[in-house]
């Protein structure tokens, strides 16, 4: 019997709000992060990008546009980074979130301490580099 591929695709998102504040989670794991996770089968990549955030946050949001896609080939992971905006909600914690909160780009990038967070945050950020694909 053949063996099939596993991957794992996940979709995560930078949310402003109106303030051009972006919106973090501190995860038990990780600590502060933007949000996201895994895409669900049968459920489309930018669905879950929003059921995420709402899960996550509390915050509800509305996709601006989709910027790149990071690859670890060796782990089989593909993480999916979208731009998005907040609609609605209001911050609340869940269990994937011990605190919520939207913060200034200098703030969450002194507050994000995984490089791999920080860069998805950066090329989120700059649309002169959209869309990326970045594998290692």
């Amino acid at each position: 019997m053949p063996e099939f591929p596993r991957h794992s695709v996940s979709a995560g998102v930078i949310v402003l709000n109106d303030e051009g504040k972006i919106l973090l989670i501190k995860g038990p794991r990780r600590g502060w992060e933007p949000p996201g996770g895994i895409v669900e089968l049968g459920e489309s990549i930018e669905s879950a990008a929003i059921r995420e955030v709402k899960e996550e946050t509390g915050i509800d949001i509305e996709i601006v546009k989709f910027c790149g896609i990071f690859q670890s080939v060796s782990k089989g992971v593909v993480a999916t980074i979208w731009l998005g905006r907040a609609v609605g909600g209001e911050p609340t914690t869940s269990v994937e979130s011990l605190e919520v909160g939207f913060f200034t780009i200098e703030q969450a990038m002194e507050l994000v301490t995984w490089p791999t967070f920080q860069d998805r945050i950066k090329l989120g950020m700059d649309e002169s580099k959209h869309p990326f694909f970045i594998a290692w």
